[in-house]
């Protein structure tokens, strides 16, 4: 298989299909959404491939068969039927006000106008000019119209820090949407795509016919890149790669169906050839990492998140849990559903490495002042836990909390909790990457922290001398017998009992203990 141009960045089909750029085979998805409803919902992570699967349906409906020969669909559609496709993007800029998204939705309805050839009797009324110019395109071609909106929500996720704004638009906006299930007569397709989903209370209140498939298994790869795709699609670019290293740090996002990779990740993975965060680094919110620290969240406890059905899909402005922010942005994923008669229950974890690390490290720098400090602390915990220099890293660590300005502690209530301390340890430890179990569970307890790392195991427990006595935290490890499940490995085991002051903010006490395995051989499977 020849190698082709990666599509990073384009969101057009025509253009992928032209100009002979890699092309993960969609249309059997859009071919059953057609065949089998009228009104979808889709809510994806930013940068999973929603604008172009929405530019597909259109090219679709408006039947450019070239653009499709070879595809699934090709031999399953009447390419001598097409229907007037009027597209809403809210992708493009930042809408301040209501104001603002009046006038960036009146100049997308002149763009669909131009294009179709038709006008609008009151142009100034995007919620009518809408109406109407679903009516006029049905009159006009003999044909229902399709409606395809993308980015329905960034107008009101830009202005989250202000919830008033915010509201102002979700009302715009409902307005606007509203108008969609008032010409169901005239429609043959609509289709909704966005990062979030509001309830219909408060934004489809006017159009609640929506059949949401965004957990869905059967839709859970509508977007992204599956294994198999890499491994066909995408094989002339795999070699040199480490696919469990990849797979790794790339794969996870799952929505109970297919497990995928964010495309982004993939293509640019592919273009430079080494391990990055790419799709972190272009726009972790400032505002997910300060609402993380206002309520407290400790980053250990994001690995176990577990949610109703009815708080994932729940998004509302002002009242957002942690679970649905922390789901419907990407930054968790669905590992599990419990399902009880219609009652459905998911257990969350981060989708890959990437995340884990990328997160943790955007939640520690906030502790510290200097990001270069923090930058090469993370980096020294790196080559001191590669050469098992259990003093350098009491120095490490110690030295990492007297680095907290007192300043933060004052004002975040966090510092008080017991598991904050604990917490900045996990953190340390996942920003590196590293194979890490927070509260791993065994015949003897729960231990705080495990971490697998160059053939080694580390194992963790964590005191405030406030609290407990000091000298109890590896006096725990050893009583407990937290060691036993791991000495099978025959790898050297690591025994690390940390205690706080919560009075200092600092380590009082760290203890070592290395445990002998059983067996001389030691075993790499599962470490990273």
């Amino acid at each position: 298989m020849s190698r082709k141009k990666l599509p990073i960045g384009i969101q057009t089909f025509r253009e992928i299909r032209e100009e002979d750029f890699y092309y993960v085979d969609k249309t059997t998805y859009a071919r059953q959404l057609i065949e089998q409803g009228k009104y979808y919902f889709l809510s994806r992570p930013r940068r999973f491939g929603k604008s172009l699967f929405i530019d597909t349906l259109a090219e679709l409906f408006e039947s450019n068969e070239p653009l499709f020969r070879g595809l699934h669909v090709h031999d399953h559609w009447d390419w001598q039927v097409r229907h007037p496709v009027i597209r809403l993007s809210f992708g493009g800029g930042v809408v301040r006000d209501r104001i603002e998204l009046e006038r960036n939705t009146i100049n997308i309805l002149v763009a669909n106008q131009e294009r179709l050839g038709l006008t609008c009797s009151s142009p100034s009324d995007p919620a009518g000019c809408l109406a109407e110019l679903i009516r006029h395109a049905h009159a006009a071609t003999g044909r229902r119209v399709v409606v395809l909106v993308d980015e329905y929500d960034k107008p009101i996720l830009d202005n989250l820090s202000r919830p008033a704004v915010a509201m102002e638009i979700r009302d715009g906006l409902r307005n606007l949407y509203s108008m969609i299930k008032d010409s169901d007569a005239h429609i043959r397709f609509a289709m909704l795509t966005g990062v979030s989903k509001f309830s219909k209370v408060s934004l489809f209140s006017g159009l609640n016919n929506l059949e949401d498939i965004t957990v869905n298994a059967r839709y859970s790869a509508i977007c992204g890149y599956t294994e198999s795709d890499l491994d066909t699609v995408f094989a002339p670019e795999l070699e040199g790669l480490d696919r469990e290293e990849v797979r790794q740090w790339y794969n996870g996002y799952n929505w109970t169906g297919d497990a995928v990779y964010n495309p982004f990740d993939a293509l640019l993975l592919f273009r430079n050839r080494e391990m990055r965060p790419y799709w972190f680094e272009t726009g972790t919110p400032t505002f997910l990492v300060d609402l993380l620290m206002e309520r407290h969240v400790l980053s250990p406890s994001l690995e176990r998140l577990s949610a109703p059905e009815s708080l994932l899909s729940a998004f509302e402005i002002g009242d957002i849990s942690i679970e649905a922010l922390m789901f419907q942005t990407g930054y968790l994923t669905i590992e599990s559903v419990r399902r009880i008669g219609g009652f459905a229950q998911y257990r969350l974890r981060y989708p890959n490495l990437e995340v884990r690390s990328s997160l943790n490290g955007a939640l520690l720098q906030r502790l510290r002042p200097n990001p270069a400090e923090y930058a090469g602390q993370i980096t020294q915990l790196h080559d001191l836990l590669m050469a098992n220099d259990f003093t350098g890293l009491e120095a490490l660590f110690t030295s990492f909390f007297a680095g907290i300005p007192a300043d933060w502690h004052r004002r975040n209530p966090i510092a008080r909790y017991e598991g904050y301390y604990a917490s900045v340890f996990y953190a340390c430890f996942a920003a590196l990457g590293l194979d890490i179990v927070p509260e791993e569970s065994s015949a003897g307890g729960r231990l705080d922290m495990a971490v697998r790392f160059n053939r080694q195991v580390y194992l963790f427990e964590f005191k405030v001398v406030e609290l407990e006595p000091e000298g109890t935290a590896l006096a725990q490890i050893k009583d407990k017998g937290y060691a036993d499940k791991y000495r099978v490995r025959g790898c050297p085991i690591h025994l690390i009992g940390v205690e706080f002051s919560r009075e200092s903010r600092s380590v009082v006490r760290f203890e070592v203990e290395t445990v002998a395995p059983q067996t001389g051989h030691c075993s790499s499977a599962g470490f990273s």
